[in-house]
């Protein structure tokens, strides 16, 4: 009678490890990723040479018939949400105004930003 050790199987490699390891980088990217509202509306910003882009701060949008939008309020309300935000605003206020906008009206707003007490205000432009 001949004994001969039985043959042990070939332990088989887990994917569980690689799956945990997806999972977590998944949850990662989701918890630390910005999501940035859409534009209320379409806005040709003028071009500029710098590759500067703007931060995730609160932004005004001028459109080029000269409607207002901020947060969801426009026109007049959208003014007064500055003012009633202005103590929290941290940073600049970016104001994103479509390259058809008079230049008239664009000093209209910047004047009433600045009485309304905005410290500082960053025009975003497109890049050429």
């Amino acid at each position: 009678m001949e004994f001969t050790p039985p043959r042990r199987a070939r332990p088989r490699e887990s994917a569980v490890p690689m799956i945990n390891i997806v999972f977590l980088l998944l949850i990662f990217f989701l918890m630390t990723a910005t999501l940035k509202p859409p534009s209320p509306f379409a806005v040709d910003p003028p071009e500029s040479r710098s590759i500067l882009a703007a931060e995730a701060n609160p932004t005004l949008y001028l459109a080029a018939d000269g409607r207002t939008v901020y947060a969801g309020a426009e026109g007049d309300a959208a003014f007064e949400a500055i003012a009633a935000g202005l103590a929290a605003l941290d940073g600049p206020l970016v104001v994103r105004a479509d390259r058809a906008l008079p230049a008239q009206a664009m000093a209209a707003v910047l004047g009433r930003l600045g009485r309304i007490g905005v410290p500082e205000i960053r025009l975003v432009v497109g890049v050429n």
